[in-house]
């Protein structure tokens, strides 16, 4: 709190270039806090639990379907005001191009980071079988690599055609309306 004495003019102009310097911090202290946090959002993988499938061969149908659960996800964050999407297509590193960030224990928080990110998110769709999924996610912080949220849809029945469904209700209900604080 101010306190002034209103005695000379320069006391009065003193008060008022402390006020007025005060009012800007706390603007800009306003506009940091509302500025949309950089997140890299990684392409969605496949773990495949069902009857003879393998994580590790995708079909061209299950990867067409990540994709598309990959740009909805993506729009929708960005669409959020929340966060600004880092473009992520021109990582090289192994566990990126191989679709294993769920498997590299945090090394998603690193390469999100010399993106200049400073969150990443990683989704997995975990088929259980031909009609049964379930959508994870995880977001860290790239400074500490420490896990900020996470969530799992559950058991949710329906062909690989629904996984953009569960998905982006998944992230919508579990990080973009249940996380206001930051």
């Amino acid at each position: 709190m101010i306190q002034v004495q209103l005695g000379t003019a320069a006391n009065l102009r003193s008060a008022i270039r402390a006020m007025l310097c005060a009012g800007l911090l706390v603007t800009f202290e306003a506009a940091a806090a509302t500025a949309p946090i950089k997140l890299a959002v990684f392409d969605f993988e496949l773990e495949d639990f069902s009857a003879g499938g393998s994580s590790a061969e995708t079909t061209s149908s299950d990867a067409a379907h990540l994709t598309n659960v990959t740009e909805s996800v993506r729009q929708l964050v960005a669409q959020s005001g929340r966060y600004r999407v880092i473009d992520v297509e021109s990582v090289a590193a192994p566990a990126v191009r191989s679709h294993a960030l769920r498997d590299c224990n945090g090394c998603d928080a690193e390469i999100a980071s010399k993106l200049g990110a400073e969150q990443s998110l990683v989704g997995v769709v975990s088929r259980i079988s031909r009609t049964e999924y379930v959508v994870k996610f995880q977001v860290r912080d790239t400074r500490t690599g420490a896990i900020v949220a996470a969530a799992d849809s559950g058991l949710r029945m329906g062909a690989d055609y629904s996984w953009s469904r569960g998905a982006t209700r998944l992230i919508e209900d579990q990080l973009l309306h249940s996380r206001l604080e930051r």
